[in-house]
């Protein structure tokens, strides 16, 4: 599964093989505004899923990013810790927040593919 895919809590995952990217899609960033401060996982964290990996404020609020599936960190988007606002710029490219190596790939199974994020979006209009 190399497609983006998406949770309700509005992150967006990316998959290669047993490790994944993950970040915020861009609804969510329209949702928050302009993003001014982010808080990164440790790298070597272990994450459990739909727990709080890392959290993201804006001018309007503070959000919390949920672990997508179990595993560790293994790398942070250290240039968010300077220009959170890449977030804002390039949610779901320059802008992710943290590679993690899967626990168990298969907890993914349920997450959403792009027009089915789209349609979900659209629903909560």
């Amino acid at each position: 599964m190399s497609e983006k895919r998406y949770t309700e809590d509005h992150e967006w995952v990316m998959v290669s093989g047993d490790e994944a990217v993950v970040g915020i899609s861009d609804h969510a960033q329209e949702q928050l505004g302009d993003i001014v401060f982010v808080e990164l996982p440790a790298v070597g964290k272990v994450l459990e899923k739909g727990k709080e990996a890392a959290v993201v404020e804006s001018v309007k609020a503070a959000s919390e990013i949920y672990a997508p599936a179990d595993g560790e960190v293994l790398a942070v988007n250290e240039a968010l810790t300077e220009a959170p606002a890449k977030v804002n710029s390039d949610p779901e490219g320059d802008g992710w927040f943290f590679k993690m190596k899967l626990s168990d790939p298969s907890q993914l199974a349920g997450l959403m593919d792009a027009a089915a994020y789209k349609a979900f979006v659209d629903g909560q209009g």
